[in-house]
């Protein structure tokens, strides 16, 4: 083992002087800062220094002294020279009895010298390429690095032009992964693409949206801020800020843009989450200059707590915090690239540790940088990355494995045999194997293992250790936590609110003002009719308005409360109380005229005409129901039809009641015999509701009633339109003109006997329904809404309760309480004394006296077919002859005067 640690010290020692001391000799092409022999040699190129120095006034072509020692590109390159080893004592290559080689250089962090580093490479493949082959050194076939983007970019360029495949660690610009313009670069990681869109998810995850960034004015800056900005839109998230920084760390430029930076992450109070994409050298500048502004403000340190969310490039460098404390600057979320087995690495530092004091030269440089070995050691362990050492060994092992894979068929030890085109083939059509598990190049020439996200915590005082909290899978885009603990680690997160805005929330929507960010807004109540049912919904929603409807600021749509005259309503209830009520009544009524059918009272009333009307009334009552509950097309159509027939047959009964009163006690022959004639009671009922009947047809046959709905802003009103007003006036109108007619023949007989005084009633019941109608007409037009149907209902209650009040009330009266009135006897002595008195009344002509001594008087005596003989009560000389026709003659006491009185019987 001792001749192993002397070797790996002669690496190290190799570097350090050829490093440290800057390669003081000025040529245009670097050589090699570590060397080892092989039958395959790769190249490597790391960034053991972070830049060059750049105040030289030269215009010839020199090379740049490198600055400011890196560990971590040094622990890079060891790493790459611990995989080669590792690869040489494999069975793989053994039993093809090959050994690896390398040629690593020193990049600077510098694209100049980068190039001139690689010039190195191509020139041994160019001189193969000349046909002397002899006189060239040995090829190198594959290159492992670089480690920034803007280095890769610049060296693929170069590669390109021989195809010398070039496989990256650590470089993540987009760019890079469009093999038309890079068909030779390669890399062992996920382009910025998938971890800004992880960045993008985190975010959006705990209600970010509100952000800025800092990063760095290089390809690598420049690709993740392009990236990340589209797909932070995309999820509603908005930039506050972007701080770009000089790429190099010792520009004259650097200090003012970071006091710069801080200045403008202090105006900006409501960023409580700020991405960074730069440079572990340009964080810990930035948190310095925090803390400086933050004290000479003489503000609290918490003012400057924040959610820095890192990128690969510093996630895991601790250095960055240096006397600050992550109690000073708040949470830190890192994203590193997937790692595996370190062992062989750890091993390999500690071999180096062991055997410090085995080797000592007279090169005092070397002595004096193993002053203390122990501590330079401890060092290397402490900028050790696992994601980035797992990378290097990645990409050593595929060149190996691609080598191995084309050395079996042909040897391989003679230079010049294996040219770098062919391995590069190799890469792009096999998978290789490390650690157990297979690895594959995909078509853009990246392997993606997706990310494992860290957070910073403190341990033992100022040593700050990265946990890994969770896992973000490239193919299902999403995050599994590693464990309860880590996922209860990143709950306090949860507190920090980083909103340019507070939230809207439901029933409010996001109001920006032009020329603002879409992120700052305010929050504005959503108008009628419009609703939001979410937090930060940018506009309302709109209610179906046909049947929904939503307050100012509402969260969601209201259904509409659908009206009608309801089942349930009081009022309603009261109706329809009336209404059974009074068909109750009428078939009572009903009832009691049918037993008491020979009666006196009940053959006055009408007889078997009073049976119709009280039909007729119990369907009117009937169709008054059909106004309550939920309208349909039925019972739009059947309640209006319903009631004008059946009280146009009411109304026409009540007509031929009173013709026939008029009839019978109308004293004027010539008129008595017309209305003799006219006088057809079954023709005329049957006509008068024809009529109504044809209208009622007329009217549903053009433009029938329907069932309708009256749209208000909270409520739907349900209703009966009627379709044709005019033939809803109509319908009513005949019934008030038969009404009218009534009334007056009624009127002209008001002064009959009591019993046969049905004009009386008749004319009281038709005035009743005429003025509730017309009452009716103008509330109708001027009333709407739940109501409406409530109107006409109550007129026809009103109208119908009339005539059962004035037709049969009295009569039932006399019939149950008055039974002495209810008498043949009564009845001929009730018409004995109006005849009586009428014919007293009768004026004599004076004309006839002068003519003749015995003059004429005709008169017309009307009384019932009740079939009555003569009465005892009646006056002896009244003579009454049977016939329908007859002529009699009284004599009146103390006068020769002689009457001819014309009788006539007739069937009421």
């Amino acid at each position: 083992m001792a001749w192993v640690a002397r070797r790996i010290y002669l690496h190290v020692i190799v570097f350090l002087i050829i490093l440290e001391i800057g390669h003081a000799t000025e040529k245009d092409i670097r050589a090699p800062g570590a060397t080892a022999p092989g039958d395959i040699i790769i190249g490597g190129i790391f960034p053991i220094h972070e830049d060059v120095e750049k105040q030289n006034n030269s215009f010839a072509p020199h090379l740049q002294p490198c600055v400011r020692f890196d560990e971590k590109g040094l622990t890079s390159a060891l790493a790459m020279i611990n995989a080669v080893e590792i690869m040489n004592k494999s069975p793989l290559l053994a039993a093809l009895n090959i050994t690896l080689g390398y040629q690593i250089q020193d990049s600077c962090s510098d694209v100049s010298t980068s190039l001139r580093a690689t010039a190195y490479f191509t020139q041994q493949t160019r001189c193969y390429t000349g046909g002397n082959a002899s006189a060239c050194g040995q090829l190198v076939v594959a290159i492992v690095g670089a480690s920034h983007s803007e280095i890769s970019v610049a060296i693929a360029r170069q590669m390109t032009l021989m195809m010398i495949p070039q496989i990256s660690y650590s470089s993540t610009a987009v760019i890079l992964s469009d093999k038309s313009r890079f068909p030779a670069f390669m890399r062992t990681i996920p382009n910025d693409e998938h971890q800004t869109a992880a960045m993008v998810r985190l975010l959006s995850s705990y209600g970010w949206n509100w952000v800025g960034i800092v990063t760095t004015d290089g390809e690598y800056g420049r690709s993740a801020l392009d990236k990340f900005v589209s797909q932070a839109s995309e999820k509603g998230i908005c930039v506050a800020f972007k701080l770009i920084l000089p790429q190099s760390v010792t520009s004259q430029d650097v200090c003012s843009a970071i006091s710069q930076a801080a200045t403008t992450i202090f105006k900006h109070p409501k960023v409580q989450v700020i991405v960074s994409f730069a440079k572990p050298f340009h964080m810990k500048q930035l948190y310095q200059e925090l803390r400086k502004q933050v004290l000479t403000a003489g503000q609290n340190m918490e003012s400057m707590r924040k959610v820095w969310v890192a990128s690969d490039g510093w996630s895991s460098s601790s250095s960055v915090l240096e006397n600050l404390t992550l109690k000073d600057i708040g949470h830190i979320v890192g994203f590193t690239f997937k790692s595996g087995n370190l062992s062989s690495f750890s091993e390999y530092l500690s071999r180096l540790e062991a055997d410090r004091h085995n080797y000592t030269g007279n090169n005092l440089f070397l002595q004096e940088f193993y002053k203390l070995p122990s501590k330079a050691v401890k060092t290397l362990r402490e900028h050790t990355h696992a994601d980035t050492t797992y990378s290097v060994e990645m990409a050593v092992s595929a060149i190996a494995q691609a080598v191995a894979s084309i050395c079996r068929s042909r040897n391989c030890k003679t230079p010049g045999t294996l040219q770098p085109w062919e391995v590069l083939q190799a890469l792009w059509k096999q998978e290789f194997n490390l650690g157990g598990k297979n690895y594959t190049f995909d078509d853009r020439g990246d392997i993606n293992l997706g990310y494992d996200v860290t957070m910073w915590r403190s341990h033992e005082g100022n040593i700050h250790v990265h946990d890994v909290v969770a896992e973000y899978h490239l193919d299902k885009k999403n995050f599994t936590y590693t464990n309860h603990n880590t996922s209860e680690q990143l709950l306090v997160l949860r507190h920090f609110i980083s909103k340019c805005s507070n939230s809207c929330v439901p029933g409010e929507f996001k109001k920006t003002a032009e020329g603002q960010h879409t992120c700052c807004y305010q929050c504005v109540n959503c108008t009628e009719n419009y609703y939001s049912n979410d937090t930060d919904m940018d506009q309302c929603l709109s209610c179906d308005t046909s049947t929904e409807w939503s307050p100012e600021g509402s969260s969601n749509c209201l259904p509409k409360a659908l009206l009608f005259f309801s089942w349930q309503d009081g009022f309603a209830v009261v109706l329809l109380t009336f209404s059974a009520l009074g068909i109750l009544l009428a078939l009572l009524v009903s009832a009691l005229f049918l037993h008491q059918r020979d009666t006196p009272v009940v053959k006055a009333a009408g007889g078997p005409l009073s049976q119709v009307i009280l039909f007729s009334l119990v369907v009117s009552f009937i169709s008054s129901m059909l106004f309550v509950g939920r309208p349909n097309s039925f019972q739009c159509k059947a309640r209006q039809v319903l009631f004008g027939i059946s009280f146009t047959l009411c109304v026409s009964c009540i007509l031929v009641k009173s013709l026939q009163i008029l009839l019978a006690f109308q004293f004027n022959p010539a008129l008595q015999e017309v209305l003799r004639r006219l006088y057809q009671p079954f023709v005329i009922v049957i006509v008068c509701v024809a009529l109504q009947a044809t209208t009622c047809i007329c009217w549903l046959v053009l433009k029938s009633p329907f069932n309708d709905i009256i749209k208000s802003p909270t409520t739907l009103l349900e209703y009966c339109h009627e379709g044709s007003y005019l033939g809803f006036g109509v319908m009513l109108g005949y019934i008030a003109i038969l009404a009218f007619v009534c009334f007056i023949c009624a009127f002209k007989g008001r002064k009959l006997p009591q019993q046969y005084n049905e004009a009386r009633f008749i004319t009281f019941s038709m005035l009743l329904y005429l003025i509730s109608w017309l009452l009716f007409v103008p509330v109708y037009v001027t009333t709407s809404g739940v109501y409406l149907p409530a109107v006409e209902m109550v007129v026809i209650l009103i109208s119908n309760y009339g005539i059962l009040s004035c037709h049969f009330f009295t009569k039932c009266y006399i019939i149950l309480f008055k039974r002495e009135q209810n008498t043949k006897s009564a009845f001929r002595k009730e018409l004995y004394e109006y005849s009586s008195k009428t014919a007293q009344s009768v004026p004599m002509s004076e004309s006839s006296v002068s003519e003749q001594q015995t003059s004429s008087q005709h008169c017309i005596i009307s009384a019932p077919s009740l079939s009555l003989p003569a009465a005892t009560s009646l006056k002896p000389d009244v003579v009454t002859n049977c016939r329908v026709w007859t002529t009699c003659t009284s004599l009146h006491r103390g006068s020769i005067t002689r009457h001819h009185c014309l009788r006539r019987s007739t069937s009421i």
